[in-house]
């Protein structure tokens, strides 16, 4: 059972705030959705509204969360006012329906992102799922995920890699099950979700923190 980072009745919220961040970035100050949502990731202020931190889910602004971003990021607040379209636009989309889907999954958003759900697919998108419903932009990112973690290398796998073990080797020195190794490494079990002790046994085995695990 997945444990989500805050309770649904912000969710709405949340989604909008997101949503108004990318749409005031992208749409009033001009950036590149791609480079601002790297900024929005390396600010921590995605981290923070993941985890449901209530200043940056429910007490700012979308425009206010961009502000800290570019603050964090470069120095400064945007002197540009917000404008007063009603239309929402793509960028406004790809936050609001990707807020729900990381609240969905309780998956971070640098997770999310490293396996496929950036800007440019997102808005990508955009055409055929804006007026569908949001459980078929549940199944569409499922499957970006699903193809990106059984075509991507593991963290797991490379580490097990650089020490010369095989998947049967590890599971011996570990303790840890050959089966559990084998869905880590394909994707198939998340090990941001493994228990601790897991984590732990694998990083001893394989001389490195736990955190290097973790995708």
């Amino acid at each position: 059972m997945t444990t989500r980072a805050y309770p649904e009745i912000y969710l709405s919220d949340a989604m909008n705030a997101l949503g108004d961040l990318l749409d005031y970035a992208v749409c009033d100050l001009g950036y590149d959705p791609e480079v601002f949502f790297q900024r929005f990731l390396i600010s921590g202020i995605a981290t923070f509204f993941g985890n449901g931190n209530p200043k940056y889910l429910v007490g700012l602004s979308g425009p206010e969360l961009a502000g800290q971003v570019l603050y964090r990021t470069e120095g400064q607040y945007p002197a540009v006012r917000v404008s007063e379209s009603i239309e929402k636009s793509p960028a406004y989309w790809a936050g609001w329906a990707l807020a729900y889907y990381q609240w969905q999954t309780a998956l971070r958003f640098s997770y999310l992102y490293k396996h496929g759900l950036n800007m440019n697919r997102l808005l990508s998108l955009y055409p055929t799922l804006h007026e569908a419903d949001l459980s078929k932009f549940t199944e569409v990112a499922d499957r970006i995920i699903r193809e990106s973690r059984t075509s991507a290398k593991s963290n797991l796998k490379q580490m097990r890699k650089l020490c010369d073990f095989t998947q049967k080797e590890l599971a011996q020195v570990s303790g840890v099950s050959l089966r559990m190794i084998q869905l880590y490494e394909q994707g198939q079990q998340d090990i941001t979700k493994a228990e601790s002790r897991t984590l732990i046994r694998l990083a001893k085995a394989l001389g490195c923190d736990p955190e290097a695990l973790l995708e």
